[in-house]
């Protein structure tokens, strides 16, 4: 391919904006919006391990509009449509992302060496300390993915499509990523990208909401911390062990999501300090960083403006407040359960994307009350939150495939 003259680069662009103004504006538009998610990435507004690498992609990939033979509109990044092996071998040469996207993306690898680094990161102790407390608020947080999924089939889409996009109400990227794969493969693009924009622009939105549904004073109820039986790494390691046998006996399909994550948490409490440095540094953040990248790439403008897209970025939003509303509602049954001793905003918690809930819960409490320690039950509700929407994400999967 010759290389592009500035003057013809003017003039394809010009092109460009007068053939398709809605591809063009919505270009302009996700170069923006790739700058805001690093501006938000960097103050802290939204998690910058992923939101930095995602704006940055964003913002390249639409900028750097390539005019192909055949006036052809295009990229060298990612082709997420390559099919066939000749075509999917000559892409490999070309795009240099694309061997990431062919072989740890489309394939859902990532999201299992995702769930490596979180599983070694979690400690399922939270949950065997307060286990019906933890799972119950954990079920109310999945509100979304159940309620999205009848209103998604309403709106016209398929009951696989629905399902795919109702898992976003599980604010768990790689159940999205899942999720989608197997269920509905020509819109795995598309309910990738908007769940995991989502998870980062809902999160900014959810002390709004915590704010609007439960007052001040009971935003700042402190949690005593029962001094009950220590649970030893050999119980934590026996409960992995056992959860995962059992969730992969009843959901077979969602088994390498149950593998890695307990896998991380037994190589945790196994005291295997090589395999824990290995995994929560270069496989995590490695998988992360890619992860965020490739999303990023993944959001050009031809790609994202489908009408179909639409549909997702309200069904999405819908979802993910759906599940923090039902979370809010489990939080004020243990308050009212409790005699008013309990924290409501913990349920918020139960939206698991494990600590981003917890941290954000307990920074409100903070605010509410400075003496307020609410992170140990929020962390119980998030690391259930995990188990119910790889649950979920399963039950989706053994019914619809």
């Amino acid at each position: 391919m010759d290389s592009l003259q500035p003057l013809d680069l003017f003039q394809g662009i010009a092109t460009l904006a007068v053939a398709e103004p809605v591809v063009f504006w919505g270009r302009i538009g996700l170069i923006l919006l790739g700058f805001l998610l690093i501006y938000l990435g960097r103050r802290g507004v939204l998690e910058a391990l992923l939101m930095i690498p995602m704006g940055f992609g964003m913002a390249t990939v639409n900028a750097s509009v390539m005019f192909l033979d055949g006036n052809r509109v295009g990229t060298l990044f990612v082709d997420p449509l390559v099919t066939g092996t000749e075509a999917t071998m000559a892409v490999l040469q070309i795009d240099w992302l694309q061997p990431i996207y062919t072989f740890m993306f489309s394939n859902g690898l990532i999201a299992v060496l995702v769930f490596l680094g979180i599983g070694v990161l979690l400690d399922v102790g939270f949950v065997m300390a307060r286990p019906f407390q933890s799972m119950f608020l954990a079920l109310f947080a999945e509100l979304g993915t159940v309620a999205t999924y009848p209103i998604a089939v309403a709106l016209g889409m398929t009951e696989r499509e629905a399902a795919s996009v109702a898992m976003i109400g599980s604010a768990d990227g790689p159940m999205v990523l899942f999720t989608s794969l197997v269920l509905a493969k020509d819109l795995f693009v598309p309910i990738t990208v908007v769940g995991y924009l989502y998870l980062g622009l809902t999160y900014g939105g959810y002390p709004y909401l915590i704010k609007l549904l439960i007052p001040e004073r009971l935003r700042g109820i402190p949690m005593p911390v029962e001094e009950g039986r220590k649970i030893t790494s050999g119980q934590k390691m026996a409960f992995a062990v056992v959860a995962c046998t059992l969730l992969s006996l009843l959901f077979p399909v969602a088994a390498p999501l149950f593998m890695a994550l307990f896998l991380g948490v037994v190589v945790r409490e196994s005291g295997l300090v090589e395999f824990q440095n290995l995994l929560t540094g270069p496989v995590l953040y490695g998988a992360t960083f890619f992860l965020g990248l490739t999303l990023g790439i993944l959001c050009e403008a031809s790609t994202i403006l489908s009408p179909v897209v639409l549909k997702l970025l309200l069904l999405g939003i819908v979802a993910l407040t759906l599940s923090a509303v039902g979370g809010i509602i489990g939080g004020y049954v243990l308050y009212f359960w409790s005699g008013g001793k309990f924290n409501p905003m913990i349920g918020v918690a139960g939206v698991s994307c494990i600590p981003t809930t917890a941290k954000l819960v307990q920074k409100m409490a903070t605010k509410a009350n400075p003496g307020a320690m609410i992170l140990p039950h929020a962390l119980g509700a998030s690391i259930s939150g995990v188990i119910t929407s790889a649950i979920l994400a399963g039950i989706y999967v053994a019914v619809l495939r």
